[in-house]
């Protein structure tokens, strides 16, 4: 929200007149009241250690990330470059499974899995629709 000098970064300047109004005590019960509407959701994430499981909240921060203009288009970059290399790595197993014949993936991750298998081996966009990542963006 600040630069290293200190200054309100120009993305939190409609933001930080805001967070000026509320005291630290109003704010620390904000964050309460929304972690308590989480866990009344059940937004939260198993943590699976020591043959036992936690339930935790998912992380949150009511003060929020704003980006850029230029942030943001990193971000978007960053997101169409994942989804490209996701659908090209499912191209790959469900074809000519080059990951797997290299030894990055073990074989028995694919052919074994239930979900994926044998079944859509071969599949192809033209005949039919092949499993993708949709994209995030």
């Amino acid at each position: 929200m600040r630069s290293p000098q200190g200054e309100v970064m120009p993305a939190y300047a409609d933001f930080a007149g805001l967070l000026d109004d509320l005291s630290i005590k109003s704010l620390v019960t904000k964050q309460a009241a929304a972690e308590e509407l989480f866990r009344r959701l059940g937004i939260t994430f198993a943590v699976y250690a020591e043959g036992g499981s936690t339930e935790r909240l998912i992380p949150f921060d009511l003060i929020p990330r704003i980006l850029d203009c230029a942030e943001w288009e990193l971000v978007e970059r960053g997101c169409i470059q994942r989804v490209k290399a996701i659908n090209i790595f499912l191209y790959d197993i469900y074809h000519d499974q080059e990951i797997i014949k290299a030894g990055l993936v073990p074989p028995d991750f694919v052919l074994l899995n239930p979900p994926t298998g044998r079944r859509c081996t071969g599949w192809s966009r033209r005949t039919r629709s092949m499993p993708t990542l949709p994209a995030l963006i």
